[in-house]
């Protein structure tokens, strides 16, 4: 099958996030050629210049839109691409050269009609950005599921970094309205349909996350939100493994209640584990300040995550809630 390749970018008011990433295709080392589509989702401040002045490299499309999220966006660029098999990315990720040599010849070898890859962090990012990296795509952390080829799940991939062939696109619709979960509940659908998916481990973009410990207590528990309206979706998707953030955050502050009264050895436990953690970052690294903010990071991350999740479940397991009308802010409406 020859590929031809459409990259699909949706962008809300990130002029510049554009500009570093289109810089980045100028600097990709192939000889195949591509297409670029931009969407642009009701943005106040939008990237149409900054398209323009590639426009004598790059071949771009830039379309304008009315605001209807990311998964509605990235459907909409699918709908107006001329390839047959798209590259989906945030408008926050940078591609080192060897992305698309990497992405067309792992397809050629072992074809899948869904591939996912990695992020990392440039060594560009701020300290900031490089802890919750860390926290993001470690083992220690989220059992490697964002990235990693011995994840303890079946791997679904993330819509920052994630491929789709036109005929997988077509035979499921694309994302839903949900966000975020939109790119586990395709993954979901797409496997329901006979559709496989895979990692490609060398096909990774720098993930820059212009991010907050604000908004990224918020990000982390919207995913945990989500999870259990994913399970009532797609229940034989159900796994013990998406309750551990609760049950870490829950265990944490019974240590330290535990500790006050006598009994140390399960906050010593958990100690550990940060021990563990901060080292693994260490490595990783190679920064004193990034593996402490890395600690906090991870933290923030279990009880933001753990809180969502066991909140959510209860007001659709025990409450039995509708979710598109108790988490309005989850789902964007289509216009």
């Amino acid at each position: 099958m020859h590929l031809e390749f459409s990259f699909i970018i949706p962008v809300y008011n990130r002029p510049e996030e554009i500009r570093e990433l289109l810089q980045s295709f100028n600097d990709l080392q192939t000889g195949l050629k591509y297409e670029i589509v931009i969407v642009e989702d009701g943005s106040k401040e939008t990237s149409k210049a900054v398209a323009d002045s590639f426009s004598n490299y790059l071949n771009i499309s830039y379309f304008f839109k009315e605001n209807t999220g990311p998964g509605d966006s990235r459907n909409f660029g699918m709908k107006h691409a001329k390839g047959n098999y798209f590259i989906i990315l945030d408008s926050d990720c940078i591609l080192p050269e060897h992305y698309l040599n990497e992405v067309n010849e792992n397809l050629k070898t072992v074809y899948v009609d869904c591939y996912g890859g990695p992020d990392a962090a440039h060594a560009s990012f701020t300290p900031l950005q490089k802890a919750i990296d860390f926290t993001m795509t470690s083992f220690i952390t989220t059992g490697g599921i964002r990235g990693n080829k011995n994840s303890v799940d079946k791997f679904q991939p993330r819509s920052f970094n994630m491929g789709l062939s036109k005929k997988a696109f077509l035979a499921s619709g694309g994302f839903g309205l949900i966000h975020p979960g939109e790119d586990p509940d395709l993954s979901i659908r797409l496997w329901d349909l006979g559709f496989e998916t895979k990692l490609i481990p060398k096909a990774f973009v720098y993930h820059k996350r212009r991010i907050s410990w604000r908004k990224f207590y918020e990000q982390v528990t919207k995913f945990g939100m989500v999870r259990p309206i994913l399970n009532q979706w797609h229940p034989q998707t159900k796994k013990i493994t998406y309750w551990f953030p609760t049950l870490f955050a829950l265990g944490l502050l019974t240590s330290v209640v535990l500790f006050f009264i006598g009994f140390k050895w399960p906050l010593v436990m958990y100690t550990l584990y940060f021990v563990v953690a901060f080292f693994l970052a260490l490595l990783k690294t190679k920064s004193i300040k990034v593996s402490l903010l890395a600690v906090w990071a991870i933290i923030i991350q279990f009880f933001g995550y753990g809180y969502g999740f066991m909140k959510s479940h209860l007001v659709l397991n025990i409450f039995q809630k509708e979710p598109q009308i108790y988490f309005s802010e989850l789902f964007f409406k289509q216009k």
